[in-house]
């Protein structure tokens, strides 16, 4: 391909840049070949030049499309080179917020200086089992990867972490260790895996420590070997370390710190045990507070005390231990505030009193004085003598630091052999995965030997990178069949032999250390003289000769020959160690304990080995060389493994999140050998697709007929045809395999081709548009015309009407008008007729009522008169009268006196004279009294007289004035009487407007008051209702807030049950897993205590622990009984209520039996007294006798003519030879025989009983006619007790009538008889209630109607006459489909009903040919004693009880035929659903019938461990566990049903009422069944989840269901295992699997409700386990991808709906995958987008949003990426959440499960066990 191709306008090439390392640049204009410059634009807008060297004519790297930016691997880039990693790195690294990334077969690990949730358990689970291609990069991939070579290839790996300081190499090391322990399982009794795990924090606390560059830098390396056994689980591990810097024991730079050990013990120094160790805080000491940095942000070292505490317990390092190590700790802390005095140049001394010298000491236990001197000084020895010499100072300071440093390097040694110990394989190691924890490539300003030790350590690792690289890349090509032409790729072999050669500045260096003068410097010319101008990869620098330059891969390095001899032989005085050998403390002195010479040095830089101890030389080993030996060892050891690498990058030196400094992290990919695999992979074939991938992406780019049945050959097609140079690109075996560019020319073919399509189809929708508006416009311009014509055509309508209507009108206004005047005449004439009329009226009026005063005034007058002249007469009366008895009193006086002179008169009215004289003066006072008040009336009647003349003359005088005043008036009448006339005309006039006024408003005032009533009354009606409805509003509110109240303490009350439903069935199958898990550990503990002692003998490898189980059920008889006295003893809780229980039923019955007694005494007493009367009727009884024998006679021949009707009838039903054809069901014919059948029935039912009956009377008139016989003498025959009779002495004389036992049977017939009365009472009573109960539901329901009815009329009213009518048809046409629907269901249940009678014929007729049959067995009996005749009695069908009767030896035998050998798939097919559960009930019922408890408990028990061990065995079969959960379920539901509480047997028949369990109460084996259940789903849920995994990912995220359109994208040297196409997975594959789930649950009788619950946790899993893949693949976070995924869930959705299974819940668990398909369809820009995505994503946390929003990936360039704005406005939004942080959805949740009572309609008596079970041992009854 041309470069003027590549290099159009347009284009995006990579400037060099000093601040980025790499710009991105847009070409302004096409190059063409001779150009000497590039006119480009950068991205802020700036135009520059770039100039081509005219030498190399090279020109800048091109960019990758945007399409391949942000790529899982970094091979997958079609372009390959130094800025495209950068820049995909970046945008992975800051723009996704992904820290991993594939490069070839290296793992690039960005450190994101922030902690992220992608280490739970949860993404372990999730990545276990994966290609390492088909999930995002992750160090678990890479730990997975090597789990699995290693299982797979048998073969050691190592996982080989490397980086600098900071990069984070310990936590990359750790999680894959902690992966490791995750995904394998321990094989001893010990938990390997955490005593694995532990050494980490001791690890960390000892060798790890803050640096300028890291808070937790590891300061030394070390390499882990994990060992798995043939199961590939961890038995044990081994650790070698490399290079401890043990000069930051004494010395740290600013900012740093010491180990992390020091400050641990500082800040726990209060608790007890340390009080001994006289610490103090960190600044107190020398060693601790020179980087005057002693705490890190967000540590806490009393923490983390405490978990390095717990991991040495955990690791077995003992108490006694742990305080040696701290003691030792506490005394090099002390050590190092040890104050040396000086007392000249080369003297020195130390204070005998130094506070921290004496707790030195005593620490050490060791003698003050003597090591207090040689601290101060040291012994030089010569041949012939030794010297004791003072050295300064400094020399003093120096050696007490050595001290310091060799303890502490001898104290980590040991601790690192103590963790070996601890972690030692205790059974044989299989394989091993190493994982490599080793410091990356280091240059600094000042390089001392560190750096030189390091970066020797990496050269060697990156040679063994490269071969390695380079053989993956030659085999890969070999597999492919590709033709090899070697790559050259970068060597550093002549580095390395540049130092550890021979006289190469290793060896140089340790030559030098032995020379007795020797010297940096002296060191420096050697190499100088030995290695300038002679090596390459050796230099000098210009201004320097104490350094020297190196060559390295990364770069070139200078280093400072000073201190390069002192730190490689690092020695320490000799005589210090030697006191400190004395010591009397035993950690101390095994430190010491390999040394056997004084002289002893140690590595600045150790090299320990964990496997084994140093080898004890006498030669002293310098540092170099034992680095030089155990990385020889290492290098041996990994190329002997299959290597992993994992390279981890530091971002930035600020330790900022998400922060990456371009300049840094180039540095580093180029030291770390990441672009180096990137060379050597764009020196070759780059890129590589299968052909299966190359079709589906480029199958836009080829024609219909270009497409072959062979793909490899379409591809080869294509690509010659697009592809002019075949040497860009090689036809592999599989694979195609592309130079670099290739991909990205491909892919813009590919959207060129897209974009063409894209306008062909714009043009043809806009075309398609622009007519729709177009005919839009002209159907709306037609519409226009056709309104306006329309409207002039009513306008001109509306003007004739108009018109019309004028001339209408003027008509009336006129008629209206002429009226109205000839009214108004009328009106003035009648006005002025009565205004006249009146006026003659009033005259006339006046003129009488002149008249009439006068006249009264005469009448007043004239009365007056008389009353004054009978006044006078009156009073001339009085007086004269007066005077008349004036003289007759004084006669009479005078008559008196002289009578009363007498004296006989005197006497006579002597007597009574005084009282006569008090009545006289009495008298006398009241006439005085009356004459008072009469004068005083008359004094005012003449008062009232007087006043009355007066005023009387007062009138006369007004009236004489008025006379006089009206004959002056009379003159002026005429004129007053015309006024008055007109006057009284307008008065009138208005008098009768105001009258109209005043109807009017009075009218208008009623109007008004009437409608202000009205008014009132609504508005008070309205305030009523008004109130009435806040009433109801506040009741209902308080209603509402109550119910809303309980409803959340009903969903809090729900919510917390489900948890401790779920807790509970969790902690129920953690304890039956226990149990099973002691159970196995009691059997191999026998089996190994029986091997002990029977070693001779030989067991079967093949015998399992469920079969040993079981063995002493199932073997023999005796075993049983051993068995199950075992179990009796096991089950000792569980029989004590029933115990109880037959004890109260043992009391019952005694009183029963006692009242029983007393019945039958007081029957023996009536008995006695009805046999006297039984005497006087046996004549009388015998004629009766007669004529019930005759009645019998005739019954029973008419019985017989029916039996033989209905055996006719059956011939010609099932006779096959007939001519005519019997009836088919339904037809007319068959009906009526059905009918004929049925009444004959009824009749012979009838007879039946009327025979019973005849047969009773016989009996009796028997029994009568008898009662002198032996018979009747010795029974004492009463009808009450009839079944005394067979009871008596057969040996006797009997009369032959009861040799059958005829008189049983009657009596039988009679109680039968009476049962049947009384069940057709009851039955009539039942069917009288069920008529009541129906006409009251039809009358409610009329009555429902009916309101309906009336208030759908008054809403009718109310409406419009056309709402009305459409109102009235809508409900019209409800009524018809609610009685069309009720005619169907009627229908239905006819239907129902039809062939349950059709059934029941069946049934009827097959009972018929019995009854036929047993008839022709029936023998007639003689009667021998008298001549009798005989009595024909049918006999009865036996009926079943529901029972199985067993023996107590069968249970081994039922159970191991039942439970243990039964295959599901049989009964399933053949049988009944749950039958076991019903046989194993029915034989529950025979043993709880018969009252043995013993066989009861035995029976449950030895069902409930079958079950077990079934479950056991075969656990991971759906079909089995399937099963026995319904037979389990089903057993639960029949001891309820049958237990007789009244909550379970409400929904039982009579009979089965009848038969519940009597004896024994069994709630508690209830709640062990129901556990039993519990732990079935749960395996039953694990072994559906196991078929389940394997398809989930496959159906719902990797298959295609067009392929091509949206094709997938390049994956680079990760390949995705995807299948063929015709081997792909699709999601009609998981729709069978769960159809078989469905359809095996429903074959085996599961409860529907269980069914549910089993659907609903089959849909989490879906859905889990597809967004955790979804969230852990950036590859399938796009729009297409997300089409994909709502077209699956809808076919999941259609399946529920086909199975009617919508309501269980299971739609509702599929809702967070929805949710997150629309999130990748949704648009994600604006804000309101964001508002959108907040409000619909509800079932997704916001850790899972903003992980699918950062992964969303383009697949073709018209989609467009996240951008961080975005994402951050979605966290704003998203703040306020209350949810999970948890990013992954757990798989492993399993739902708590309920099992609802759900009774059984089977009837026991009914079931029958089939003889292919091999139950013949079973007998019904």
């Amino acid at each position: 391909m041309a470069a003027s191709e590549l290099y159009s306008k347009n284009a995006q090439v990579w400037l060099p840049d000093a601040a980025e390392v790499w710009k991105s640049a847009e070409l302004l204009r096409d190059y063409t070949p001779g150009d000497l410059a590039l006119s480009l634009q950068l991205e802020d807008g700036t135009v520059v030049e770039h100039k081509i060297d005219p030498k190399t004519k090279n020109l800048p790297p091109l960019r990758n499309p945007n399409i391949l930016v942000g790529e899982n691997d970094l091979t997958a880039l079609s372009y390959l080179h130094e800025p495209a990693v950068l820049h995909n790195l970046k945008v992975r690294f800051i723009d996704s917020k992904l820290i991993y990334t594939y490069c070839g077969i290296v793992l690039v690990a960005i450190n994101p200086y922030e902690s992220l949730p992608i280490y739970e358990a949860d993404i372990i689970n999730a990545y276990s089992g994966q290609n390492m291609g088909d999930m995002d990069p992750h160090i678990f991939a890479v730990a997975e990867e090597a789990y699995k070579q290693m299982a797979r290839d048998q073969r050691n790996q190592s996982i080989i972490v490397s980086g600098e300081s900071g990069a984070g190499k310990t936590v990359s090391a750790k999680y894959a260790m902690r992966y490791f322990a995750t995904v394998s399982s321990s094989s001893g009794e010990t938990n390997v895996e955490e005593r694995v795990l532990a050494s980490s924090p001791i690890m960390e606390a000892f060798g790890n420590a803050k640096t300028t560059r890291n808070d937790n830098s590891s300061r030394f390396g070390k390499y882990i070997e994990i060992g798995f056994d043939d199961d590939l689980c961890i038995i044990g591990a081994n650790m070698r370390t490399y290079l401890l810097e043990k000069s930051r024991v004494v010395f740290q730079a600013h900012e740093e710190r010491n180990y992390h050990i020091f400050y641990q013990m500082c800040a726990s120094s209060h608790l007890p045990e340390f009080k001994a160790f006289k610490l103090g805080c960190a600044d107190d000491f020398n060693y601790t507070n020179q980087g005057q940095s002693p705490v890190i942000d967000g540590v806490d070292d009393a923490k983390e005390m405490r978990k390095t505490r717990r991991a040495f317990s955990l690791l077995g390092i003992g108490d006694s231990d742990q305080v040696g190590i701290y003691q030792i700790l506490s005394a090099i802390l002390h050590l190092s505030n040890v104050d040396v005095k000086d007392q000249s140049a080369d003297r020195c001394s130390i204070l005998p009193d130094n506070a921290h010298l004496v707790v030195f000491c005593e620490l050490m236990g060791v003698p003050c004085e003597e090591m207090a001197h040689w601290l101060c000084h040291r012994k030089l020895q010569t041949t012939t003598e030794t010297f004791v010499k003072s050295v300064s100072k400094v020399n003093a300071v120096h050696g007490r630091d050595a001290l310091a440093k060799h303890i502490y390097a001898k104290l980590f040694s040991w601790i690192v052999s103590s963790i070996n110990n601890a972690l030692t394989y205790t059974v044989k190691q299989r394989s091993f995965i190493g994982v490599l924890d080793i410091y990356g490539f280091e240059t600094f300003d000042v390089n001392s030997f560190e750096q030189f030790c390091i970066n020797y350590a990496n050269e060697k690792l990156q040679q063994q990178f490269n071969l390695h690289v380079f053989k993956l890349e030659q085999e890969e090509y070999m597999k492919e069949q590709i033709p090899w032409t070697l790559i050259d790729f970068y060597d550093n072999q002549p580095c390395i032999n540049l130092i550890e050669a021979k006289l190469g500045i290793l060896d140089l260096l340790d030559e030098e250390c032995k020379m007795p003068k020797g010297s940096d410097d002296t060191w420096a010319q050697k190499l100088y003289n030995t290695h300038l101008r002679q090596n390459a990869y050796f230099d000098k620098p210009r201004l320097s000769n104490k350094a020297f330059i190196i060559h390295h891969f990364a770069d070139k390095v200078e280093y400072q020959c000073f201190g390069f001899l002192e730190k490689n032989k690092d020695t320490v005085n000799e005589e210090q160690i030697n006191v400190l050998k004395k010591s009397k403390f035993d950690l101390l002195l095994k430190l010491f304990e390999d040394e056997e010479k004084p002289k002893v040095s140690t590595n600045k830089f150790a090299s320990i080995t964990g496997r084994a101890g140093k080898a004890q030389r006498d030669i002293k080993k310098t540092v170099g060389l034992q680095f030089r030996q155990s990385l020889n060892l290492l290098m041996d050891t990994l190329n002997a493994t299959t290597p992993h690498y994992v390279r981890c990058i530091k971002p930035n030196d600020l330790k900022a999140p998400f922060t990456l400094d371009p300049v840094r992290a180039v540095q580093q990919l180029r030291a770390c050998g990441v672009l180096e695999t990137i060379r050597i992979s764009a020196a070759g074939f780059p890129s590589r697709w299968t052909y299966q991938e190359f079709f589906g992406r480029y199958r836009v780019l080829m024609k219909l007929k270009d497409v072959l049945p062979d793909r490899k050959q379409t591809c080869k097609n294509l690509l010659e045809k697009l592809v002019e140079d075949q040497q860009k690109y090689q036809f592999g075996k599989n694979k195609i395999f592309f130079r670099a560019g290739q991909v990205a020319y491909l892919e813009k073919l590919r959207s060129d081709k897209l974009r063409s399509a894209c306008v062909s189809i714009q043009k043809t929708i806009r075309c398609w548009v622009a007519r729709r508006k177009y005919l839009r416009m002209r159907e709306s311009a037609i519409v226009i015309q056709k309104h306006v014509r329309a409207h002039q055509a009513r306008s001109y309508v509306k003007f004739l009407r108009q018109t019309r209507a004028a001339i209408v009108i003027q008509r009336n206004v006129r008629m209206w008008s002429k009226k109205r005047y000839f009214l108004q005449q009328r009106s003035a004439a009648v006005t002025i007729q009565r205004v006249w009329r009146g006026h003659m009226a009033r005259k006339q009026y006046f003129k009488l009522l002149y008249e009439h005063k006068a006249v009264v005034i005469q009448k007043m007058v004239r009365g007056w008169l008389a009353k004054q002249r009978f006044r006078r007469a009156m009073e001339a009366v009085v007086l004269l009268q007066s005077c008349v008895r004036r003289m007759r009193a004084k006669k009479e006086l005078k008559a008196l006196k002289m009578e009363a002179r007498s004296v006989e008169h005197f006497k006579k009215l002597n007597v009574g004279m005084e009282n006569k004289i008090m009545q006289l003066q009495h008298k006398i006072n009241e006439q005085h009294k009356e004459n008072r008040e009469l004068t005083e009336r008359l004094g005012v009647l003449e008062k009232t007289h007087s006043a009355e003349r007066e005023k009387q003359c007062r009138e006369l005088e007004d009236l004489r004035r008025s006379e006089q005043e009206a004959r002056a008036n009379a003159e002026t009448v005429p004129s007053l009487l015309e006024q008055l006339s007109f006057l009284q005309e307008e008065l009138g006039n208005t008098r009768r407007e105001k009258e109209d006024l005043e109807v009017q408003t009075k009218t208008f005032k009623e109007q008004t008051q009437q409608t202000i009533h009205e008014l009132n009354m609504k508005n008070s009606l309205l305030n009523n209702n008004l109130e009435e409805l806040n009433k109801e509003f506040s009741i209902q509110a308080q209603q509402l807030t109550e119910i809303k109240s309980t409803l959340e303490n009903t969903k809090q009350l729900e919510k917390d049950l489900t948890d401790e439903r779920s807790r509970y069935q969790s902690l129920l199958s953690e304890h039956l897993q226990l149990e099973e898990r002691h159970k196995d550990l009691k059997e191999e503990m026998s089996v190994s205590i029986i091997s002990s002692k029977f070693s001779h003998q030989r067991t079967d490898s093949n015998y399992s622990s469920n079969s040993s189980e079981f063995s002493q059920i199932l073997s023999s008889t005796d075993d049983e009984d051993c068995s199950v006295q075992a179990e009796e003893d096991a089950q000792r809780n569980v029989d004590l209520p029933i115990l109880l229980k037959l004890q109260r039923r043992v009391k019952e019955l005694e009183e029963e039996n006692r009242s029983l007694w007393q019945q039958l005494d007081k029957k023996e007493e009536a008995q006695q007294e009805k046999a006297k009367e039984v005497e006087k009727q046996t004549t009388v009884g015998r004629s009766e006798l007669d004529v019930e024998k005759l009645k019998r006679h005739e019954l029973e021949s008419e019985n017989k003519k029916l039996k033989q009707d209905l055996n006719e009838l059956r011939k010609s039903l099932t006779s096959e030879k007939s001519d005519l054809a019997p009836p088919a069901p339904g037809s007319l014919p068959y009906n009526i025989l059905l009918e004929q059948l049925s009444s004959s029935n009824e009749e012979l039912e009838m007879r039946k009983e009327e025979v019973l009956l005849l047969r009773s009377h016989m009996v009796r008139q028997e029994a009568l006619k008898h009662r002198d016989s032996v018979l009747g003498e010795s029974l004492k025959l009463d009808l009450g007790e009839i079944h005394s009779f067979q009871d008596a002495d057969r040996s006797t004389n009997i009369h032959t009538l009861n040799e059958d036992g005829e008189l049983w049977l009657a009596y039988e017939g009679l109680k039968e008889t009476n049962r049947l009365l009384e069940t057709q009472m009851q039955e009539q009573e039942r069917v009288h209630s069920e008529r009541y109960r129906k006409l009251v539901e039809e009358m409610d329901k009329l009555r429902a109607e009916k309101e309906q009815q009336q208030k759908l009329l008054a809403q009718s009213l109310l409406l419009p006459e056309d709402a009305r009518v459409e109102a009235c048809l809508k409900h019209e046409i409800t009524r018809l489909t609610t009685e069309n629907l009720e005619r169907m269901e009627q229908q239905e249940k006819q239907d129902k009903t039809i062939r349950k009678l059709k059934k029941q014929l069946k049934l009827y007729m097959k009972k018929v040919e019995d009854l036929a049959a047993s008839t022709h067995q029936i023998s007639s009996s003689s009667v021998t004693s008298t001549p009798v005749r005989p009595v024909h009695i049918t006999r009865k069908e036996k009926e079943f009880q529901g029972m199985l009767e067993f023996k107590e030896g069968d249970t081994g035998r039922l159970l191991k035929n039942l439970v243990l050998d039964l295959k599901p798939r049989g009964v399933a097919v053949s049988f009944t659903p749950g039958l076991p559960a019903f046989i194993i009930f029915m034989c529950l019922r025979y043993a709880d019938n018969m009252n043995d408890d013993r066989r009861l408990s035995t029976l449950l028990n030895s069902t409930i461990s079958s079950i077990k061990g079934v479950i056991k065995r075969k656990g991971n079969d759906f079909e089995v566990v399937c099963f026995w959960l319904a037979n389990t379920c089903r057993l639960m539901h029949c001891l309820k049903q049958y237990s007789g509480d009244e909550v379970f047997t409400v929904h039982n028949t009579a009979k089965q009422n009848e038969q519940c369990l009597a004896n024994f109460e069994l709630s508690e084996y209830h709640q062990l069944f129901g556990d039993l259940a519990i732990q079935i789903y749960r395996q039953l849920i694990k072994s559906m989840e196991n078929i389940l995994l394997t398809l989930i990912v496959p159906c719902m995220l990797e298959h295609e269901t067009v392929q091509g359109v949206l094709g997938s994208k390049p994956t680079g040297l990760r390949k995705r295992s995807s299948s063929s196409p015709e081997e792909a997975v699709t999601v009609e594959v998981l729709l069978q699997r769960l159809s078989v789930f469905h359809s095996t649950m429903s074959q085996h009788g599961m409860d529907a409700d269980v069914i549910k619950q089993v659907v609903k946790q089959q849909f989490y899993i879906i859905c889990a386990v597809t967004l955790n893949n979804l969230l852990l693949r950036k590859d399938m976070c796009s729009w297409g991808k997300g089409l994909q995924i709502r077209y699956n869930v809808w076919q999941l959705e259609e399946w529920l709906t086909e199975r009617e299974l919508t309501d269980s819940g299971a739609k509702e668990t599929l809702e967070p995958l929805v949710q997150a398909a629309q999130l990748l369809q949704i648009k994600k820009n604006t804000e309101a987008d964001a508002k959108a995505i907040c409000s619909m994503c509800t079932s997704l946390t916001t850790a899972q949003i903003v992980k699918i929003l950062t992964l969303y990936t383009p697949v073709i360039e018209f989609e467009e990426r996240v951008s961080n704005t975005f994402i951050t406005t979605i966290k704003n939004l998203l703040k306020g959440r209350d949810e999970s942080s948890n990013l992954m959805m757990d798989v492993k949740k399993i739902f708590s499960v309920t099992f609802p009572f759900t009774p059984s309609s089977l009837a026991l008596e009914t079931i029958q066990v089939p003889t292919s079970l091999n139950l013949g041992f079973l007998i019904r009854v």
